[in-house]
């Protein structure tokens, strides 16, 4: 545990930085009078990123190194920042959204893969409890700073590039044993998912939409309702951090009652509240944040519960490709929530961001209660173990889940370049291995009738005959 203390600092710095930047560009692009179907559009563009950024930057990483490569996609998403309050453009921006979104996917994939690495069967449960833990209150933060700049001037895009930069800090400074290059990770087929799992599938899309559309569209309506920029800083702050509040009792309760009834439940739930955010968020600050606080934890917990269900229909050792799958699924959700929220928003106004959210929580309660009720029904002592997972993650976190049955413990990873301990103990070793094999050599050649190792064969003797060592110490 202590050694992957430095690998949930560096995600912590990212996951900040992250989430910074999309509410800092949100804002800036509404202030500067960008039409909200645009706004949308550029904010969509975040999560094509992620999601080639997950499937390709594993080839990169087995290529250069995970040092190297951590290094290079910091550096890339670092200028990238910095270059937002240069150009102001919506191309520019869209482009720019698709790059820091990829370079994220590979600092993620470096970091759990690392991660992935170090668990054990007895630490990759507390592992990922930490991991959630940890990226919720990281996302928080990132909120909060917010509230410190002025998405008009360059300061805050500097915090932003800060953030990243220094998360490169703890992760090459570590002396943790460099992992082994990640493996290509498999992925089911959407189709074949679907046909397994329909009720987990529509889980896992209902909250990458009503998430995406949140996470890139609420700072628009808090502010076109009147916040001041700290308040809505604290409000985004505070929708994101009731996430964590929610995710362990959901667990319980579906171990208990099931796992359909429980990710009925939350649908139902999380429509209600968000369909009282918009009638009541624009006249009062407590029921705005109350119920957003409460839409957004019912939204977190979707995805763990939806996924569990997915599980709990098929084989363990497919939950790694399974994931995979799951994963793409809920970025193309992230995907359709900002463009679709985003367009109606421009209709409608405001407040129509939380009703779409609403209609479309509630059709996923619908079509999981009437729909797929008979057919992902799962006993309770048939159901697998809870885990308490995030979507907002690599295919690579997947491979530490408890439930996964082809788990390896400790890859055997290469000594740390700037580890001197770790290359001087490789030195001492190598010599005594070299040593034991040239002495095994040379008793083998002895009892066969061979020339030993280091003297000279009758060949090379002009005499035929082994020559005299002159007195004093033998050299061998």
């Amino acid at each position: 545990m202590l050694s992957v203390i430095a690998l949930f600092i560096s995600l912590a710095l990212l996951v900040s930085g992250s989430a910074m930047l999309g509410t800092l560009i949100a804002l800036r692009l509404d202030m500067e009078g960008v039409a909200e179907a645009t706004l949308g559009l550029i904010m969509a563009f975040y999560s094509v990123g992620f999601v080639l950024g997950a499937t390709y930057a594993v080839s990169i990483i087995r290529q250069v190194g995970h040092i190297r490569a951590f290094a290079a996609f910091a550096a890339v998403a670092c200028a990238t920042v910095l270059m937002h309050p240069v150009i102001v453009s919506p191309e520019a921006w869209a482009i720019m959204r698709l790059v820091v979104g990829f370079c994220l996917a590979g600092l993620m994939t470096v970091s759990e893969s690392w991660i992935n690495d170090r668990a054990t069967n007895e630490s990759r449960g507390k592992l990922l409890g930490i991991y959630t833990i940890n990226f919720y209150l990281a996302s928080a933060l990132g909120q909060l700073l917010v509230g410190l700049g002025n998405p008009l001037e360059f300061v805050a895009y500097s915090v932003v590039a800060m953030l990243i930069v220094l998360s490169m800090v703890p992760l090459t400074l570590t002396q943790s044993l460099i992992p082994t290059p990640p493996s290509p990770t498999e992925h089911l087929g959407i189709r074949k998912l679907i046909r397994q799992a329909p009720a987990g599938m529509t889980g896992v899309l209902v909250s990458g939409i009503a998430l995406g559309a949140f996470l890139a569209l609420a700072p628009v309506y808090a502010l076109r309702a009147g916040l001041a920029l700290g308040e809505l800083s604290l409000y985004m702050g505070f929708s994101v951090i009731c996430a964590v509040v929610l995710q362990w009792p959901a667990g319980w309760l579906s171990d208990r009652i099931g796992r359909l009834p429980v990710l009925t439940g939350l649908l139902f739930a999380g429509a209600l509240a968000a369909a009282i955010t918009s009638v009541l968020g624009g006249f009062s600050m407590l029921a705005l944040f109350l119920f957003s606080g409460i839409f957004f934890a019912v939204a977190a917990s979707t995805y763990p519960v939806s996924v569990a269900l997915a599980n709990d229909q098929l084989p363990n050792d497919q939950l790694v490709a399974a994931c995979a799958g799951l994963l793409r699924t809920y970025g193309v959700g992230t995907m359709i929530g900002p463009l679709a929220g985003a367009a109606l928003m421009g209709v409608f106004g405001a407040p129509a961001l939380f009703v779409f959210i609403s209609l479309v929580l509630l059709l996923g309660g619908a079509a999981v209660f009437y729909r797929f009720r008979a057919s992902d029904q799962v006993p309770l002592a048939e159901q697998g173990e809870y885990v308490t997972v995030t979507p907002a993650s690599t295919p690579m976190l997947a491979e530490i889940d408890p439930r996964n049955e082809d788990f390896e413990e400790h890859h055997t990873g290469e000594p740390a370049e700037w580890d001197i301990a770790d290359k001087l103990e490789m030195l001492v070793v190598g010599a005594e291995d070299t040593a034991a094999e040239k002495l095994a050599a040379d008793e083998e050649a002895g009892e066969s009738g061979e020339p030993l190792s280091g003297e000279q064969s009758s060949g090379e003797s002009l005499s035929g005959e082994e020559e005299e060592q002159p007195p004093g110490p033998r050299r061998d």
